[in-house]
């Protein structure tokens, strides 16, 4: 990917002189930070023997490049990047993306920390030690992490608190997620966490994840609930790994040289050491994003996360501007550079980003993709929830599914790539090859000593070479493929054109059954179902009515705010969901199994999954562009039209009805004011569609009848619908009444021409119909004039 221009660097070095001494023994030291640029595991090979992980491309840039830029935005002034694996790669970006050497005012100072014996993060923060390069509270972070979140809070939180007690010598960001190991396997591919936090300090009291213990069996110490007259369990909390720091921690490290890991061994070890005292303190994000990726899967998930600017401003349009080339947003999220080269009957899909130089030939369909710079695409080819990296070659009829593919990869024609694979650098796959899903595949062969997840991650040349398998699994689309042997010289084996050119890796760490778990693949829907079923019925109604963490009933306006935060956490994961099956990374299918799933861990009733998927719905309509009302109104009735099975699966009663109007009114007028001038226009249309019901527009224009005249808005606005529903409902009785039947409560305009027992009206009702079809005016409009001319 691109490389960020050279920036400015400024005057000289360090604080001006000053006449006054006393001045700058006054001055605080600066705000430092430690960035690891090595994550001492494994998950990212075999692309991480080649390249380091954090100058893997996120969204057309470096990871560290995020990291390196929220810091500077934080108000860090030194940073510190450790580096290990392919260092002489991570000083040469610094160099060239202007962070080394840089200096002056509101700058960030960046200096590279070589050291090719740490093995781990415990490793690492004991070389900064012996460099004595901090010399007070520092941020503590990992090179691929993603966040704009504000640090002021955070850190002046930490500087309280070390005034008052000297031993508490950290804090950590955590945000909310959702209580459920579905939620951390389907959104980031992590392991579940349960923490136990004191309320009024935000004292860590308790950490525990699932890869320490997999059955997740809680054994707090008797001395924790002794010492502590109240806490709170949570499983409800995501760990950001930002953490801000005393020096003290450094020395801690130093002291202790069988703190490797920095929550398995450092956290974990000081929440139970009686003799120091030391605290831990966590802080929880309430606004802002921040992620960590950690995988394959939280790779795909923070990336779209960028691409639907959750991370604002670090985003493909803004930050494209620093670039060479400019990327430009476009209706539904999508992203392109002014000098790609697109074919008119090629379709770019939502959420899709398309990188510079790049050229994509006819009738291909890219969806939900990120595509890199200088990258070549025949026809007839289908890109779907993938990654292209750099100058890929993609010939004719070629399929990538839900796939990472590396730069300068070769896919000749006919070959398909299946979900949840992984091609390295320049590998070729041949015409008509499949690469069975969650392949991995590169030039190098696989190491034989991958026996520990806190390997090195870079290639050890002493290390003895594995049998690894050629492609004699793969199978051909077509014709038949050969494939090379071992003995062939990769990258130049002439049997290359016709077959595979690249070593299979085999799963060493968990086995088969783990790759769907931090694959870039949508989970399978058996699993989907295993994970929902994970926790039974009587532990779920047990949690939502013991579970700590709920907001308690008495406590009514702290529990008011809480809630308000709990549903929409719960909405933002519905939608995040929605957007995915938008893009094709989840299909209708499993759709509704998710968002039950996400209504289970957010212990919420139907009635809330109904106004949160009408929010993702509506929300999906302003992803195009709308250059009038019209427009918008058009974009709204597909959505509405497309997604109505959906919305009526969570609109099964009039209160559920309800709260699809509620959600609209809030809608209107508060976070996607646009639709403010359409609620009329919309409201007959929802009716028409039978998402709501006669019944609930009638109850919710009764129920404000007596309420204040800001909340009857767009009750009065829709008042000529809603008085010929009150008429069309009396007509409809006396009907009823007459003919002595019974009627099925909905009066559709097919229904109300059918009843009128007038053939004008029926010749009428069918010119209508297809006039209001094409979106000419609206149903409202074509009841009214039909009962004018009646």
């Amino acid at each position: 990917m691109s490389q960020k221009k050279s920036r400015s660097r400024g005057g000289g070095g360090g604080a001006a002189a000053s006449g006054d001494g006393h001045e700058d023994l006054a001055r605080p030291p600066p705000l430092q930070a430690v960035l690891l640029a090595d994550s001492f595991t494994l998950k990212f090979r075999p692309i991480t023997l080649e390249r380091p992980k954090v100058l893997l491309p996120l969204v057309h840039m470096p990871m560290i490049e995020y990291t390196l830029t929220w810091l500077e935005s934080a108000g860090v002034e030194e940073a510190f990047v450790f580096c290990c694996a392919h260092s002489h790669q991570v000083k040469e970006y610094l160099e060239k993306a202007g962070w080394s050497g840089k200096s002056g005012p509101g700058s960030m100072a960046v200096t590279a920390v070589e050291s090719h014996d740490a093995i781990s993060a415990g490793d690492a923060l004991r070389v900064i030690y012996d460099r004595g390069v901090i010399h007070g509270d520092f941020v503590l972070i990992s090179g691929d992490t993603v966040s704009n979140m504000s640090l002021k809070d955070a850190l002046q939180e930490h500087m309280d608190r070390k005034k008052k007690d000297p031993l508490a010598v950290m804090t950590m960001v955590i945000k909310h997620s959702k209580p459920s190991i579905l939620t951390h396997q389907t959104r980031l591919g992590n392991d579940e966490i349960v923490m136990a936090i004191d309320p009024e300090t935000k004292e860590l009291l308790y950490y525990e994840d699932r890869a320490d213990n997999s059955h997740l069996h809680v054994t707090i110490d008797k001395d924790i609930l002794t010492n502590n007259p109240t806490l709170q369990l949570h499983n409800d909390m995501e760990d950001c790994y930002i953490d801000i720091c005393s020096p003290e921690v450094l020395s801690l490290f130093t002291d202790n040289f069988d703190y490797q890991h920095l929550r398995r061994h450092f956290v974990k070890g000081l929440l139970v050491d009686d003799i120091m005292g030391y605290k831990i303190y966590t802080h929880e994000l309430r606004s802002g994003y921040a992620a960590r990726i950690d995988n394959f899967r939280s790779y795909d998930t923070v990336s779209k996360d960028v691409i639907q600017r959750w991370t604002y401003p670090m985003v493909p349009d803004v930050v494209s501007s620093r670039d060479s080339s400019e990327s430009r947003l476009h209706r539904q999220g999508i992203y392109k550079a002014s000098d790609v080269t697109l074919s008119p009957s090629a379709q770019i899909g939502a959420n899709s980003v398309v990188g510079s130089v790049t050229s994509i030939a006819g009738h291909c369909k890219v969806l939900n993709s990120v595509i890199g710079q200088g990258c070549k695409i025949g026809k007839n080819v289908l890109i779907n929830g993938s990654f292209i990296w750099d100058n890929v070659i993609i010939e004719d009829g070629c399929k990538v599914s839900n796939s990472l593919v590396c730069d300068g990869v070769h896919l000749r024609a006919g070959a398909v790539v299946e979900p949840g694979c992984v091609l390295s650098f320049k590998v070729e796959v041949g015409k008509n090859v499949v690469v069975p899903a969650h392949s991995k595949v590169s030039l190098l062969p696989q190491p034989s000593n991958e026996d520990s997840d806190e390997e090195l991650e870079y290639a050890d040349t002493n290390s003895g070479i594995a049998d690894s398998p050629p492609f004699s699994s793969m199978r051909s689309n077509g014709d038949q493929a050969t494939v090379p042997s071992e003995e062939d010289e990769l990258g130049t084996s002439e049997t290359g054109t016709c077959g595979v050119v690249g070593y299979i890796w085999t799963s060493v760490d968990s086995g088969i059954m783990e790759e769907w778990r931090q694959s870039i693949a949508p989970i399978p829907k058996e699993k989907l179902e295993e994970l929902q079923h994970a926790v039974p019925d009587d532990d779920r109604s047990e949690d939502e009515s013991n579970n700590p963490t709920l907001p308690d009933k008495d406590d009514s306006s702290d529990s008011l705010v809480e809630d308000d935060d709990h549903i929409s956490k719960f909405e933002k994961e519905v939608e995040e969901t929605f957007q995915r099956a938008l893009g094709g990374g989840v299909n209708r299918d499993n759709l509704i199994l998710e968002i039950n799933g996400l209504r289970l861990a957010y212990s919420l009733q139907h009635a809330d999954c109904a106004g949160a998927v009408f929010y993702s719905v509506m929300k999906s309509a302003l992803l195009a562009a709308q250059s009038s009302n019209d427009t918008l109104l058009k974009t709204t009735a597909d959505a509405l039209g497309k997604w109505k099975d959906l919305l009526r699966n969570y609109t099964k009663t009039v209160d559920e009805e309800m709260e699809i109007l509620l959600k609209f009114e809030e809608m209107c007028q508060e976070t996607t004011k646009d639709f403010s001038p359409l609620f009329p226009k919309i409201l007959p249309y929802l009716y028409d569609t039978e998402v709501v019901s006669e019944d609930a527009i009638l109850r919710w224009a009764e129920e404000k009848e007596h309420a204040d005249e800001s909340d009857k808005v767009f009750v009065k606005q829709s008042e000529a619908f809603i008085q010929w529903l009150k008429e069309a409902e009396e007509e409809d009785d006396e009907e009823e009444e007459k003919a002595g039947r019974s009627s099925s409560g909905r009066l559709h305009l097919h229904c109300w021409a059918k009843q009128s027992r007038c053939a004008f009206a029926h010749l009428l009702q069918h010119v209508l119909f297809r006039v209001y079809k094409l979106h000419t005016v609206t149903s409202v409009h074509c009841l009214m004039l039909v009962m004018v001319l009646l």
